[in-house]
């Protein structure tokens, strides 16, 4: 049995032009003598009926514990499976509609932000065997007492590779509203161009640090399972963008080009915390105590730099003044800049490579653009700079590393 798992996100099921341009994608591979099995996000965005987003609005001003909000925000998915089963069989198809839960996705019981913990995926092979096309509304499983559980935000990736992973697909088909992933946000940069292949470390770095086109945790799951990714446009018969092993990468491009693209994330804060004056057990104690009291209520910190005297992370702006507050009920002196913003160069093809920094430097220096901090990881090198210098930061990076020229083109001059 040769099964391919395909994802189709809520600006893909908005409309029924969508719907059946979501249709004929199936009936592409089904012709070809694949086993379909469909994933569903919620139908539209916040506004349209059926959403998540208008499904949250409708919790407004009631007293709703998490396990109910839950069973609030299942439903959108799976109304948009059963909408899209009726349109399979209006077609001709044996469609059956099986919830997470019924496809055997189980979770942990955090609810709103519940773990996969196993997928056993009997039951969808029976239906496959039985000849039925699958369709499994996404973002949502079932503990192991029956508990209906939501992934938090896009966890139809997440449940759609899951189940690549878990039935042994040939690969996992994520469409969306855009073409594939790009070099840089189109938005931002004209010359952003699309990317054939990308390496599943790289996918998941831009993920991480601000491309929102497929979940990281999505992408990792893909990673450990070893199975393709391709990321496409509802609305095309372009291929899209591969996201696979650095070996199926074309190795020009992969040694030859450090970056690969460039990712950006507006609204964080600054946070520097001082220690100066502390005995050394002291300034111990002020580093525990402030990443535990950030932990504790669940603030998520990022590029952490620690020093004796000092510690300097960043977090989202709407959580900068419950930070601080914290901080300062510990009795430590903070200071803050607000307005920052993160932009990240990726790529695979800088490990190790040296003069990758000292080109972003002199790129930024150029465009007398400061950079408050950095970090870095193998594969990706993230700065810290104002909000009202990160466009200008993005398409200077872009520029500097020729993210809009091709192998091709690159290999001509």
């Amino acid at each position: 049995m040769r099964i391919v798992v395909q994802k189709f996100g809520g600006t893909s099921l908005a409309t029924q032009e969508k719907r059946l341009a979501a249709a004929r994608h199936i009936e592409e591979q089904l012709a070809q003598g694949f086993c379909a099995v469909v994933v569903v996000s919620a139908m539209g965005r916040k506004g349209d009926p059926y959403a998540t987003d208008t499904l949250l609005s409708l919790a407004d001003g009631l007293s709703l514990g998490t396990r109910e909000m839950d069973l609030l925000l299942s439903c959108g998915e799976i109304i948009s499976a059963v909408v899209m089963a009726a349109l399979m069989t209006s077609r001709g198809h044996r469609a059956i509609v099986l919830t997470g839960g019924q496809a055997g996705i189980y979770t942990d019981r955090q609810f709103g932000q519940a773990q996969i913990v196993r997928v056993e995926p009997d039951r969808i092979l029976r239906e496959l065997d039985a000849g039925h096309l699958v369709i499994v509304p996404g973002f949502q499983g079932k503990t192991w007492d029956g508990e209906i559980t939501t992934l938090g935000r896009g966890g139809s990736d997440t449940s759609a590779v899951a189940l690549g992973v878990a039935l042994g697909a040939e690969w996992v088909d994520i469409f969306t509203d855009v073409d594939g992933i790009m070099s840089a946000d189109p938005r931002l940069v004209a010359e952003a161009r699309l990317l054939d292949v990308v390496t599943y470390e790289e996918m998941a770095a831009l993920s991480r640090h601000g491309a929102k086109v497929i979940h990281p945790q999505a992408v990792e799951m893909a990673m450990q399972g070893g199975i393709p990714v391709r990321v496409r446009a509802t609305g095309s018969s372009h291929l899209g963008t591969l996201i696979t092993h650095p070996g199926d990468k074309d190795p020009w491009t992969h040694h030859n080009r450090p970056v690969t693209g460039i990712a950006h994330q507006p609204g964080l804060t600054q946070i520097k915390v001082s220690g100066d004056g502390l005995t050394y057990a002291q300034q111990h104690q002020m580093h525990v105590q402030v990443f535990k009291a950030m932990a504790d209520n669940r603030i998520s910190v990022d590029f952490i730099n620690v020093s004796p005297n000092r510690i300097v992370y960043t977090v989202a702006s709407d959580k900068a003044k419950q930070a601080v507050e914290l901080i300062r009920r510990l009795g430590y002196d903070v200071e803050l800049t607000p307005g920052c913003a993160k932009v990240s160069a990726v790529g695979s093809g800088m490990t190790g490579r040296p003069g990758v920094m000292a080109a972003i430097v002199e790129a930024l220096t150029a465009e007398e653009i400061q950079i408050l901090q950095t970090a870095d990881s193998y594969t990706t090198i993230w700065l810290l700079v104002k909000e009202t210098d990160m466009t200008r930061a993005v398409r200077a990076l872009h520029r500097k590393f020729r993210l809009n020229a091709n192998a091709k083109e690159e290999k001509e001059t």
